[in-house]
């Protein structure tokens, strides 16, 4: 292999360089968007207050643990292909595709409603990650897509039932 990147390693993946230049930046984009997002669902943790305040909080931590999961498995990916992950709070806060988190939530409601929102803009990039994953050749990280897309439409529909009224 010869890097054309500095931020590129030596690998015996056999996928071609572009691909995996692509696919690189593909999951450092995911990985930028899970650091944020995680960071988000511990805001809402620390912050919910109410009547279902520890059961939100428990499950809260619980989706931030999830997120923390998927960090380290798109980071590894990253690494696997060749790559650099670039991961720093800085690099997240510059490139994630979700909006600032609303500062003014406190009761469950407001925080539920505000992960939702996230999380399906996060399943909604995800699964389309899964397509351009496969089309560049690599069904590896395609699966990690599809794995973290079933994981976080599992979440979406945990959150949602919670805001559900009948």
């Amino acid at each position: 292999m010869t890097a054309t990147n500095s931020l590129l390693h030596r690998t015996r993946v056999e996928l071609p360089l572009q691909s995996r230049e692509r696919l690189i930046s593909l999951l450092n984009a995911t990985l930028a968007t899970a650091l944020d997002f995680k960071t988000q669902i511990k805001q809402a943790h620390w912050n919910v207050a109410g009547p279902h305040f520890i059961a939100l909080h428990e499950f809260f931590d619980t989706l931030a643990d999830e997120a923390e999961a998927a960090v380290d498995l798109v980071a590894e990916r990253v690494l696997q292909l060749g790559g650099t992950a670039l991961g720093t709070a800085k690099i997240a806060a510059e490139r994630s595709i979700l909006g600032e988190y609303p500062h003014h939530a406190v009761d469950g409601k407001q925080h539920l409603e505000a992960l939702a929102e996230r999380m399906a803009i996060f399943a909604n990039h995800l699964r389309a990650q899964i397509d351009e994953s496969a089309k560049l050749g690599d069904q590896a990280t395609a699966d990690i897509y599809t794995e973290l897309c079933r994981a976080s439409d599992k979440s979406l529909w945990m959150l949602e039932a919670h805001l559900r009224t009948a």
